[in-house]
């Protein structure tokens, strides 16, 4: 199984944009059937070392994992939307 974590940081917080972010991360449920598992976390504690969101994804193999990077809906529907509203983000990825 591989598992994908992503922490972002966003580059305006407000609870709108939040929101928004988390929904177009949740939308990819059903569209992308690579997917094993789904969970998006927003940040409750806003320290100053904490990011905004967290997005926890999970695949039976590589396979799987490269075939989500390069689903047109992840490529097309996605990725632009995050590019455009965040400050940076980080990515482990790893197997269990």
């Amino acid at each position: 199984m591989i598992t994908h974590l992503v922490s972002l940081k966003l580059q305006d917080p407000s609870p709108e944009n939040l929101a928004a972010a988390r929904e177009k991360l949740l939308s990819m449920e059903g569209n992308i059937p690579q997917l094993r598992h789904l969970e998006v976390g927003v940040d409750t504690l806003r320290t100053a070392r904490s990011f905004d969101l967290a997005l926890i994804t999970r695949f039976d193999a590589r396979e799987d994992y490269e075939g989500y990077q390069n689903h047109p809906y992840h490529q097309n529907e996605v990725l632009p939307y995050l590019r455009s509203v965040l400050e940076k983000s980080i990515v482990v990825d790893y197997e269990s």
